[in-house]
């Protein structure tokens, strides 16, 4: 009965609230402006929910960022907040944090972010969350083209700021996670030593680190498959796949540099094996990591859960990265 149940959960029917979407179809059928209604509550509901969470930690004081424009670009100006601890300093360690939303969706400054950052800068540290570009009108090269100009902008401008750019720690949820995963990997990788420079870690919650799993079967998320597929789109070459060539697992070398991993165990959305997967490689390359699991953990568990489990990853993270940036 356990595995059935399980089967259930981790169907198709579950995982992208196809029963909602039925449930609006049968409405419309007998009646259309209740099935409407039906879905813009059922829209409204999940919204909130999202806009609504954040991690299971509350935090004392006032911690309002600063807003700055980075970069300037044809549709929108892309901006990062800066969020400081309360106790002063000429200059802190930093979190350079990135949302998550399959590169189609979320922004700096969604609750579940904020909350990360208020918890952050709680412990000593300031913490830059920052904006990019979409993937359904633009493409990786151009998300991953804003992530390393907004990580630059900090490092030239550390000083007015009150930055340590000889301290920083990259982080990321999902497919920040996966940004945050890349740009160490591949920096190291190719010895870009100007743009790893000051990078003391990196820790990625729930991130995909091999693409191509998420387009596998078993994965029943279509809006993951959706996301990698609509930012992927004509990135084609005779050269490079772009599932491998922007796949987080396929630069890593000894080089790489210490690494926290967090998923939980029934990931729905990003596949578990992701993170096992590129722990492994990560230590047949002797790369210092250490890989955090929630055992009843879904994607996005660290704002949807309250249990100990989940506290005690928080606290280990955020004792991760106080040892990493004080080392």
């Amino acid at each position: 009965m356990d595995k059935l149940r399980q089967k259930f959960k981790d169907s198709y029917f579950i995982v992208n609230k196809i029963y909602l979407f039925l449930g609006f179809i049968l409405l419309a059928i007998t009646d259309l402006a209740l099935g409407l209604y039906y879905f813009f509550v059922s829209l409204f509901i999940y919204f909130w929910k999202v806009l609504k969470s954040k991690i299971p930690m509350e935090v004392k004081g006032e911690y309002e960022p600063k807003t700055y424009i980075y970069k300037e670009t044809e549709n929108k100006d892309l901006k990062l907040d800066i969020y400081y601890p309360n106790k002063y300093s000429d200059k802190y360690p930093l979190v350079f944090f990135s949302h998550g939303g399959g590169w189609i969706s979320g922004f700096r400054n969604q609750p579940n972010n904020v909350s990360w950052c208020r918890f952050l800068a709680s412990k000593g540290c300031a913490v830059v969350s920052i904006d990019y570009r979409y993937g359904y009108r633009n493409t990786m090269n151009d998300i991953l083209l804003d992530y390393s100009d907004a990580l630059e902008y900090v490092k030239e401008n550390s000083e007015s700021l009150s930055i340590d750019r000889d301290n920083i720690i990259l982080m990321g949820l999902s497919a920040g996670g996966h940004l945050s995963l890349l740009y160490s990997a591949y920096h190291t990788f190719n010895k870009n030593t100007d743009k790893i420079k000051g990078i003391k870690g990196v820790v990625a919650y729930y991130a995909p680190t091999d693409l191509n799993q998420i387009l596998e079967f078993e994965n029943k998320s279509l809006f993951s498959k959706f996301g990698t597929i609509r930012t992927l789109k004509d990135l084609s070459s005779d050269e490079n796949d772009p599932y491998d060539y922007y796949s987080p697992i396929n630069w890593i070398s000894k080089d790489m540099i210490p690494t926290l991993l967090v998923h939980g165990q029934l990931d729905s959305t990003v596949p578990f094996k992701s993170s096992v997967n590129f722990a492994k490689k990560l230590q047949s390359f002797n790369v210092k990591y250490t890989f955090l699991i929630h055992k009843k953990g879904d994607h996005s568990f660290d704002t949807k859960m309250k249990d100990r489990v989940t506290i005690n990853i928080l606290d280990r993270t955020a004792r991760y990265i106080k040892k990493a940036i004080i080392s």
